[in-house]
């Protein structure tokens, strides 16, 4: 059971290396189990197509990246501190993957909506399923923000489907030149949408 284990996981972690860097539909369950190294059996045994991979990888992605979102929007700082520490934790991590790989990966949901979006209903779905958890995250940090009169929003659920809508197109930009100072305005539009007060500079995230 051990090592039965420890094949699904290199499966999954080659799967989400390779999506990052080339994308799904080039994709091939032979180039997966050549870098993960394990017989193509294997993903069989785990997966029974390469969308029900696509599928876990995803589940597991997100996984990671939503502890993070709730490690930094469910702080204890000002709630406009915390909106901003997120935007830092976006470009740190950009730029983390471009010294690593030598090139910006953007996000891999990002990348997978406009890659798969009209070609496999399932995947579709649990992209629409996490960007609505991302809104409704960012929402409540509005809707605190607004309660302190530090924003002016006439609705916050638009106000942070807005932000995350700019969070993406701003990855997507930054992996677009390659260059993650594309990530530089982030705050300062964030604090033009929603008509913020600005706040001093945030801690260390």
């Amino acid at each position: 059971m051990g090592r039965t284990s420890d094949a699904k996981k290199k499966i999954l972690h080659a799967a989400q290396s390779l999506i990052e860097l080339q994308g799904y539909s080039a994709l091939g369950v032979a180039e997966i189990c050549k870098t993960a190294g394990v017989p193509k059996g294997s993903f069989y045994y785990f997966f029974e197509s390469k969308e029900a991979l696509a599928l876990a990888v995803i589940d597991e992605h997100w996984t990671a990246e939503r502890c993070d979102w709730i490690r930094i929007l469910a702080s204890d700082a000002e709630p406009l501190q915390r909106l901003r520490q997120l935007f830092e934790a976006t470009e740190a991590r950009q730029q983390a993957g471009q010294e690593s790989c030598g090139a910006v990966s953007g996000c891999m949901f990002g990348n997978l909506s406009l890659e798969m979006s009209n070609q496999t209903e399932a995947v579709r779905k649990r992209l629409q399923d996490i960007f609505d958890a991302q809104v409704e995250m960012i929402d409540a940090v509005i809707t605190e923000a607004l309660g302190r009169g530090d924003v002016v929003v006439a609705d916050t659920r638009e106000a942070a489907r807005s932000v995350v809508a700019q969070l993406e197109g701003q990855v997507l930009f930054a992996k677009l030149y390659n260059n993650t100072s594309q990530l530089s305005t982030l705050w300062a539009s964030c604090v033009a949408l929603l008509g913020a007060r600005e706040t001093q500079a945030p801690v260390g995230i």
